[in-house]
């Protein structure tokens, strides 16, 4: 038995005293070896972790197949099964919340360490504010399901009473204790974090089911009916058993303010559960996790880089970008449910797309030739929040590259033989282009280290100083090694080198500022409904409707959950520019 719980993390990041020992210029290679090998193993549920991990993989499972169980066979689990199973498990992570926030973080030496990578001041606001945004859905959730308790079980009118306390402990548990790393009652604090990880995930899967289900009900009627409107064609919501919405509103605008007010706070909901999921994976890995000396990082205001900065052109043309898509929007949700101006609807829709991420691609690619003029080095050592947004850049990225590749598939097959044909994969080129170019200029702007370029110019002159002096008695190379690290650490945090880190600085704050606005506007227009993708396109001539539409309810969700996280991401490149 391993009598120190925290061993295996000690193990990981001090080393072995032989290791210590090592004589680093002989071994260079092979302790560069080891770390890779050890950022590897990082993923992988070992130790103390293993246990908790285990608990999270069995739960995942067994929920998502009770939501996929739901979701494709409603009337197969005739005893609330899915929504049973939510509520205990929502029950399970209050009961831990509310132990570690009203006794546990009270110990003394709960959490001697700080993650000042994890929770930054842009991830808090966006979660209060979509932790806001999902508190008055449950408000309109629970309006509109007591209008029509009739027709629903107990369980889902029950719901939104156990959702509401669950998040809003979540949110304050993230906004309060997201950076810390907790080094006491590891294997309760690990499981009870894994409890609430798991919930969030299963409650964004169920989300996005749900969703599913209402676009499809509202494609078979347009397919069916003929474009007709909402309410001559609610009544044949009897048909599809099993989903909230498909209970008929009462004649009471209040109801009906109620459901609507859902519809459109849904797109919120969905994108909390991802970030919180996000924050909490971090906060458990961080369990019984220890940070150097020199890992904190002043961090300063988003607002007061722009000011300070004189940011001008990227947000001159990101408002442009934003004020188009809006106009683009609009005008594409009055005229796609209008006949004789659908076409023009989905040529708005694709002539915007093909004339923003052109640009974009461009301003990615500008800026990753200027992160090679700059030279910068690479942010050493482990970090779980940046390990974790590196992966949901690309996971998330999967969801429209994989629809753009079947997309071509389609048109090879196909061919293009209706300009709307060729505008579709026209936008699924660029989407791959400017994924791929994006994605490469974040994820090397996030491992370059802020200010080590000036710093290994003046160790350098330093160490050319020392070499002059090779004949140097031994007190006076010791005095010299001692004036050494007394420079390195007495060097200006925001010395400029070269000139270059005046143009290059403001060059990357510019794109930064330009790519945060059009991904804000990329992000809005598929979350609040408008997915051509759905009823247009070659995708779904070759697919087929059925299989086309599930492979873009997998690929979109992720699509959306791209965009706002690469929001944050280049928020971060911004002010660390």
């Amino acid at each position: 038995m391993d009598p120190d719980p925290g061993a295996t993390e000690l193990d990981s990041s001090l080393g072995t005293p032989e290791d210590q020992t090592r004589d680093e210029p002989d071994h260079q290679d092979q302790d560069q070896d080891q770390d890779q090998d050890q950022e590897l193993l990082l993923w992988v549920p070992s130790g103390r972790r293993l246990i908790s991990g285990l608990l999270g993989i069995n739960i995942v499972l067994l929920g998502a197949a009770l939501v996929a169980g739901q979701a494709f066979n409603p009337e197969g689990l005739k005893h609330q099964e899915p929504q049973v199973f939510m509520l205990v498990l929502m029950g399970a992570g209050l009961i831990w919340m509310l132990w570690f926030l009203l006794w546990a973080r009270k110990q003394p030496g709960i959490s001697p360490h700080k993650d000042h990578h994890a929770g930054g001041i842009t991830v808090i606001l966006v979660l209060i504010l979509f932790s806001a945004a999902s508190l008055l859905l449950y408000v309109c959730r629970i309006g509109y399901l007591l209008s029509v308790r009739e027709c629903n079980p107990a369980s889902k009118v029950l719901s939104p009473f156990i959702e509401m306390p669950f998040l809003s402990l979540q949110t304050y548990l993230l906004w309060a204790h997201s950076k810390d790393c907790i080094h006491r009652h590891k294997i309760i604090t690990r499981s009870g974090l894994m409890l609430i990880l798991s919930a969030d995930l299963l409650l964004w899967l169920n989300s996005v089911m749900e969703d599913s289900v209402h676009e499809e009900i509202e494609l078979e009627k347009q397919e069916n009916f003929h474009f007709s409107n909402v309410n001559s064609s609610e009544t044949d919501f009897s048909d599809f058993g099993g989903n909230s919405t498909l209970c008929q509103c009462s004649t009471s605008p209040v109801c009906v303010a109620f459901r609507k007010g859902f519809e459109i706070l849904y797109p919120f909901h969905i994108e909390f559960y991802l970030m919180a999921g996000c924050m909490v994976y971090v906060m458990w890995k961080n369990v019984g996790r220890r940070t150097g000396p020199g890992h904190h990082v002043t961090q300063k205001m988003t607002l007061r880089v722009i000011y300070e900065g004189g940011i001008i052109y990227g947000l001159v043309f990101g408002a442009l970008v934003l004020v188009a898509g809006a106009t683009v929007f609009i005008l594409y949700q009055v005229w796609v449910s209008q006949h004789q101006f659908r076409l023009t609807a989905f040529l708005i829709f694709y002539g915007y797309h093909l004339a923003v991420m052109p640009v974009m691609s461009f301003c990615s690619l500008a800026g990753m030739l200027v992160h090679r003029l700059e030279r910068r080095a690479h942010e050493g050592g482990h970090n779980p929040t940046r390990s974790l947004d590196v992966m949901l850049l690309v996971a998330a990225a999967l969801g429209q590259l994989g629809l753009s590749y079947f997309s071509l598939v389609a048109a090879l097959a196909l061919g293009t033989s209706t300009p709307l044909a060729d505008l579709d994969l026209s936008y699924s080129l660029l989407s791959l282009l400017e994924l791929i170019l994006q994605n490469i200029f974040i994820i090397e702007g996030l491992h370059r280290h802020p200010k080590l370029l000036a710093k290994r110019k003046e160790r350098s002159s330093v160490f050319q100083q020392l070499n002059k002096k090779v004949t140097t008695p031994t007190q006076e190379k010791a005095t010299a090694v001692s004036l050494l690290e007394e420079n390195m650490s007495a060097l200006p945090v925001g010395q400029e080198h070269d000139g270059k880190e005046s143009w290059t600085k403001r060059v990357i704050q510019e794109i930064c500022a330009f790519l945060i606005l059009s991904n804000i506007m990329l992000w809005v227009i598929p979350a609040f409904g408008v997915h051509p993708q759905f009823e247009n396109g070659l995708g779904k001539q070759f697919f087929g409707f059925s299989t086309w539409f599930v492979l873009v309810n997998l690929g979109q969700p992720l699509s959306v959950f791209y965009r706002m996280h690469s929001v944050g991401a280049l928020m971060e490149l911004l002010i660390s520019a």
